[in-house]
């Protein structure tokens, strides 16, 4: 594991994934069928993870496929303003579309509709990966979500492959959607591949689950990794925590309770302030009580990616609230595999 985070500390991220556009309904509470009103972000677990980084002092860039229009344009440019680079975002034509998410901020019942159809992402190939600089990189974050279709599904195992023989720590968080797979079972099998070939592995119960196979446990499942090559695991268990599996010990840790507006953001908003503790120099420890942190900002916030802190925010949120024990966000007799999302 040490070798990993050593070469975290370069602070240079490739991330390849998705990025849209993520309308949300204004003002915050208001339900979609009655919202006059939205406003507009770039979105995308890929796009959400690097301008996180690129908020904590990261160098960050996207690698994937956008729709050759305005929307395309949009989300490029609101990854520019963020610091992100974009020199690895293709353009594509004919009928492929940005992917969007039209949301509310509102925390029962909130309301997600994602428009996926022809999806510019998935148009990634091989050659879209096959040109970056793997060895001058600290880490390469996939998104699960790639895996979900061809030919982006191959590009990412080609990512993998290239940048293990860079010695390039690769990092996966597997952000399953079951909308966008032909079955859980062809899922199970293509995650499983893409992780047992990964250094740092993030997901959540569900998730796991769903890579274990139907009769598995996948809290089991992610601790039984650390056999092969990954030498760090965090299972997430929403407002449970989140257990992380190191190669010499396991421990859990807790949540921020924050009032929260929202619902959405927290994994990406994980992803980027653990993945930029461990680049700080922090220790696995402290860098996931500040994805946690860094997750507890984000669903008090508008979007995702706009809502993502600064070191400043990060620090000040961190000294002035108590992260809570996993014992006291898990309830007597309740283990921890079995806890929802």
């Amino acid at each position: 594991m040490q070798t990993l985070i050593d070469k975290l500390k370069r602070r240079s991220f490739l991330v390849i994934g998705r990025a849209g556009m993520d309308f949300y309904a204004e003002p915050p509470g208001t339900v979609l069928e009655e919202a006059d009103s939205f406003s507009a972000h770039v979105g995308g677990s890929a796009a959400n993870t690097a301008v996180a980084l690129a908020k904590l002092g990261c160098a960050a860039e996207v690698v994937t496929c956008v729709s050759d229009d305005a929307v395309g344009r949009f989300a490029t440019a609101r990854l520019a303003r963020f610091g992100v680079g974009t020199k690895y975002c293709r353009n594509v034509g004919g009928e492929a579309r940005n992917s969007l998410a039209v949301v509310e901020t509102r925390l029962e019942n909130c309301q997600s509709v994602i428009y996926r159809n022809g999806a510019a992402d998935f148009d990634m190939g091989a050659g879209d990966v096959e040109s970056l600089d793997y060895a001058a990189a600290g880490g390469v974050i996939l998104s699960g979500t790639a895996l979900a279709a061809e030919p982006s599904r191959s590009a990412i195992f080609r990512a993998i492959e290239l940048a293990r023989a860079a010695g390039t720590p690769v990092i996966i968080d597997m952000d399953y959607r079951p909308y966008s797979w032909v079955s859980q079972e062809e899922a199970a099998e293509v995650y499983t591949r893409a992780i047992e070939s990964c250094d740092l592995v993030i997901g959540n119960d569900v998730e796991f689950d769903v890579a274990a196979g139907p009769g598995r446990d996948g809290y089991e499942h992610a601790r039984s990794l650390l056999e092969g090559v990954p030498s760090l695991v965090v299972y997430k268990m929403g407002e449970r925590g989140s257990v992380t599996f190191t190669g010499s010990e396991s421990f859990e840790t807790g949540i921020y309770p924050v009032q929260a507006l929202k619902p959405t953001g927290a994994g990406d908003a994980f992803m980027g302030g653990f993945l930029a503790g461990l680049a700080d120099g922090l220790s696995p420890k402290d860098a996931v009580q500040q994805g946690s942190a860094s997750a507890a900002i984000v669903v008090t916030r508008v979007s995702c990616s706009t809502a993502m802190p600064d070191p400043k925010e990060l620090a000040d949120f961190m000294s002035a609230h108590r992260i809570l024990s996993s014992q006291e966000t898990t309830a007597p007799g309740e283990h921890h595999a079995h806890c929802p999302v």
